[in-house]
């Protein structure tokens, strides 16, 4: 008589693996990361970072809603997050207490590893000029201005400590981390392969900081 199949696998058949909780998410988010530190956030779209997460374009929707909300989540918090972090650093200096080289140096390392790890954060705040008002709060873009704005009151509270007058205080702080996102965006312009260590970088970028604005004359 001829064998009936069981039905059961064979060991060289292909069993369906299935993702662990939250891969998905981690995929999406690292994906879009990369895909949007290439292009502008117009410049991506869902299909472009559901393929390169490996994922269906149906699972970014269900895990994030919109590409807005991706982006936000994939690289704009960690910005927004860093600027918290660093004021309630602040709250807690004490001045006469506080090694101001060694708080510089804190903000621009971690500032600079945030910019290199998240270039399309970059990318977008150069054009996002071209997006709309809806577009703007959406994607978080009013959070990073709101966030500078919080910088420019550090800022300024830090020239009131060291005596220092300026009309406009805020500038520096935007200056600050203008330079801080020029040197991570630009490093591979600037230097091809042969790019100076990170340590040697954000040494630059602690005495820029330093002698360039805290130091400067009231």
């Amino acid at each position: 008589m001829p064998h009936k199949p069981s039905g059961r696998r064979g060991p060289a058949d292909p069993t369906p693996t299935r993702r662990p909780r939250g891969e998905p998410r981690r995929l999406l988010l690292d994906a879009a990361r990369t895909l949007f530190a290439r292009q502008d956030y117009r410049g991506t779209t869902t299909r472009e970072i559901a393929e390169a997460a490996g994922v269906s374009e149906h699972l970014l929707f269900r895990n994030f809603g919109s590409k807005a909300a991706l982006f936000r989540e994939a690289v704009v918090l960690p910005f927004t997050g860093f600027v918290d972090e660093f004021g309630r650093t602040w709250r807690e200096v004490v001045p006469d207490e506080t090694d101001e080289q060694d708080l510089a140096r804190q903000f621009a390392g971690q500032l600079y590893d945030l910019f290199v790890e998240n270039r399309g954060l970059v990318v977008t705040l150069l054009a996002s000029e071209a997006l709309g008002p809806e577009e703007i709060e959406d994607t978080g873009i009013a959070d990073i201005r709101r966030a500078l704005d919080a910088l420019g009151r550090i800022s300024a509270e830090g020239m009131r400590l060291r005596g220092v007058r300026s009309d406009h205080p805020a500038l520096a702080a935007h200056s600050t981390v203008a330079m801080i996102a020029g040197m991570a965006a630009l490093r591979s312009t600037y230097f091809g392969a042969e790019q100076p260590p990170r340590t040697a970088i954000v040494e630059e970028l602690t005495q820029a900081i330093l002698h360039g604005f805290l130091h400067r004359h009231g």
